[in-house]
């Protein structure tokens, strides 16, 4: 087993954990009790957190069903990424310069 899939393995029993804590849990919506456990989620907007959490919830379920660690761990990233970019005020936003035809002089 390479480091990678032993940390990819890792993570996947991690957040199988985590996942546990967030089923016992009686308080609120899924995706609020795995708030809870992620906070980084708290950055993405309500929708998005539903979204979230029932992605993760997928890619752990296909993570287990295939034997393949690396699919939460790919999920869990992309998600806190996304989240990480949210909070430091990356949003949607036109970008004008990408529209403006400027012509360029070739060498």
């Amino acid at each position: 087993m390479s480091q990678r899939d032993a940390d990819a393995r890792e993570q996947l029993l991690q957040f199988a954990a985590q996942l546990i804590a967030v089923a016992i849990d009686e308080r609120g919506s899924l995706a609020e009790r795995m708030t809870n456990a992620y906070p980084w989620m708290l950055a993405l907007g309500k929708e998005d957190r539903e979204r979230c959490a029932g992605d993760l919830i997928d890619a752990a379920r296909a993570s287990f069903a295939t034997n393949q660690a690396h699919l939460i761990a790919a999920e869990l990233t992309s998600w806190r990424e996304t989240a990480s970019a949210l909070a430091a005020g990356m949003r949607n936003s036109p970008v004008d310069w990408l529209d403006d035809d400027i012509p360029v002089a070739r060498p």
